[in-house]
């Protein structure tokens, strides 16, 4: 089966990972593979990128909308799908997902996919949202299935009459859970937070999220200067890459926080930062289900999280972590600061988290679901079908 998977950037955030991941699995399994995106990759997938994947650029995929460039893109698609004939089209991200399915001939027959890593008409004003659900709507008509990182992601497309009922299925972020069992503290832990030479390691908390402006950095970093006197002596370690960097290190500078605030950029060793971290913070504004909170509860780093949909089908309030109220970042902040000074109530969420069951974000999963999952699209003839069909007459 020649599988071809669309998405707008190939940076190196959740999504990426999760469909890089899928693309590996169907690779091995003995599928013919290719990766389409956009400008502006991240040179690290150049080295990295797994065998048996092929790679397209389409240099008019770009992530903002430009309605010339858009319609540039469209083209590029539909003559890119064309000439590789694909069984499978499997879209990801907003604007790779409407102009891939819009790309999609008819005539070509294939099982068309859209992944929904994040639902881009929640969080957002009316009017972005009506544009958004106009899109997906107009998309949808030519999509065979949508496949939810969460059962509530999927539920907010059926919700929004793009999606029936019956095209709907849940497919967890998979990752390779292994590495973040019981990992070891990265060797070069206090030149990372900044420390001298013997010193003892103070609180750390970790966000690991891009810098996109949806991920919210700036407002939390605001809310920590404003309650920094309450809190005790810690380390805010942000680790990930991203547009937003430049504004968080001025942010941080112009507050004063310099000595509590580090950036780590995007280590290859996540599991080690867990090891390192009391707990995780994330404060985003929109996620599908944030990779980073399984990864977070697999290596026993209790998340503190701001609400999203979907949280909670894996992470048990009290038990395995915390929720507080979206865009509250004081609340947020001030619970952090509780939890970091509670030993024991963070050792008992440290226990709930190793205890989670996160079977249904392994590899396997992820990469067998996704794939046996295609099979159960509803196909359009082929031109060989019909070919046939009028022969047969």
């Amino acid at each position: 089966m020649h599988i071809v998977h669309i998405l707008t950037r190939l940076l190196r955030a959740g999504s990426e990972e999760n469909t890089i991941a899928t693309c590996r699995w169907q690779a091995r399994a003995g599928h013919r593979v290719t990766l389409i995106h956009g400008p502006g990759a991240d040179p690290w997938w150049d080295l990295n990128l797994p065998k048996g994947i092929a790679r397209i650029e389409v240099p008019d995929l770009v992530h903002p909308l430009r309605p010339s460039r858009d319609l540039a893109a469209l083209r590029q698609l539909r003559e890119v799908i064309g000439e590789l004939l694909p069984d499978v089209i499997h879209t990801h991200q907003s604007k790779a997902g409407i102009l891939g399915r819009l790309a999609a001939p008819d005539w070509l027959g294939a099982v068309v996919v859209h992944g929904v890593h994040i639902v881009p008409f929640e969080g957002v004003s009316p009017a972005r949202r009506m544009i958004y659900v106009a899109a997906e709507k107009a998309a949808a008509r030519r999509t065979d299935l949508f496949l939810g990182v969460s059962e509530a992601a999927g539920a907010a497309y059926v919700k929004a009459g793009i999606a029936r009922p019956e095209q709907v299925h849940c497919v967890r972020s998979g990752m390779d859970l292994d590495q973040f069992t019981a990992p070891s503290h990265p060797a070069d832990w206090r030149g990372l937070l900044g420390l001298p030479e013997e010193a003892p390691q103070p609180q750390v908390a970790l966000m690991m999220a891009a810098f996109e402006p949806r991920k919210r950095h700036v407002p939390f970093l605001h809310a920590l200067a404003s309650a920094r006197e309450e809190l005790p002596d810690f380390r805010l370690l942000l680790a990930g890459r991203g547009p937003e960097e430049a504004r968080v290190r001025q942010t941080i500078t112009a507050l004063g926080l310099s000595d509590r605030v580090v950036l780590s950029g995007h280590r290859p060793d996540p599991q080690a930062l867990f090891a390192l971290a009391d707990l995780s913070v994330l404060c985003s504004e929109r996620e599908g289900l944030p990779r980073v909170v399984i990864q977070s509860i697999a290596a026993g780093c209790p998340p503190l999280v701001q609400a999203l949909p979907g949280l909670d089908e894996v992470l048990e309030h009290g038990t395995n972590g915390w929720i507080t109220r979206s865009g509250d970042m004081a609340g947020t902040v001030a619970q952090m600061g509780r939890l970091l000074t509670d030993r024991s109530r963070l050792a008992q969420l440290r226990e709930g988290a190793l205890n989670t069951d996160l079977q249904d974000w392994s590899l396997q999963t992820l990469g067998a679901r996704t794939t046996d999952l295609y099979a159960l699209a509803r196909r359009r003839p082929t031109p060989q079908t019909q070919t046939a069909g009028v022969a047969a007459e």
